[in-house]
């Protein structure tokens, strides 16, 4: 079975995404700690790996990089308040290009075909979950290993988001919810870190919009 490669963040989307490509390749889950305040995704994502019986899932610590964005993100601060609607303080520059650099970096060692993340059509306002991007550095990463694809020593990857596909977080959640069931509600889609999800940053009204527009009722817990 052809291999690829997930960013599994724990979160709504990247769980879903899994509905979608666990026919047809042997998945390896990778999550990044990256100094994010919303530490409980990590905890979500072992959850999640090990529901949908994934290949291998590695969590890697790259903490150092909450360093590199010192107070200028309010995912990564604590001295920024957390928005309801959507700031751009919210957007973690390039986060996604480091992410998929160093999934890609695993999948090459693998002779996957594929890495995935869990950008959807509603991800519009995120410069690095756009079509375009993932088109433009799937292309520089295969140029990173061109000897290597030439001598067929490496496949060439293809980059893969559902935004891609034009699809929405609402068509996430009903694919995800046939193969999760009840479990979609434990994935973590919040801001903050806390025995709940907070109910107010954008996230997690993002989250319950997607829910209502998928006709599913929300169970997850909120602290509003």
């Amino acid at each position: 079975m052809k291999k690829a490669v997930i960013i599994l963040s724990g979160g709504l989307d990247s769980a879903c995404m899994v509905s979608y490509l666990k026919k047809g390749y042997q998945l390896y889950g990778i999550t990044f700690a990256y100094g994010q305040r919303a530490s409980e995704e990590i905890k979500a994502a072992k959850r999640i790996a090990k529901l949908l019986k994934l290949k291998e899932h590695k969590i890697l610590d790259i903490g150092f990089m909450k360093e590199l964005y010192g107070d200028s993100n309010v995912l990564t601060s604590t001295k920024k308040k957390m928005p309801s609607t959507f700031e751009y303080s919210i957007v973690v520059p390039i986060r996604n290009a480091i992410f998929l650099s160093i999934a890609t970096a695993w999948a090459f060692t693998l002779n996957a075909e594929l890495v995935a993340y869990g950008a959807q059509k509603g991800d519009t306002k995120y410069p690095d979950c756009r079509p375009e991007f993932t088109r433009k550095i799937q292309t520089a990463l295969n140029q990173g290993e061109y000897d290597g694809i030439k001598n067929k020593i490496r496949k060439e990857i293809k980059i893969w988001s559902p935004y891609s596909e034009n699809i929405s977080k609402s068509d996430l959640i009903k694919k995800g919810y046939k193969e999760l069931g009840n479990e979609i509600f434990k994935t973590w889609s919040c801001y903050l870190s806390g025995k709940v999800q907070c109910g107010k940053c954008e996230s997690c009204n993002n989250r319950k919009i997607a829910f209502a527009k998928a006709k599913i009722e929300d169970k997850t817990k909120y602290l509003k």
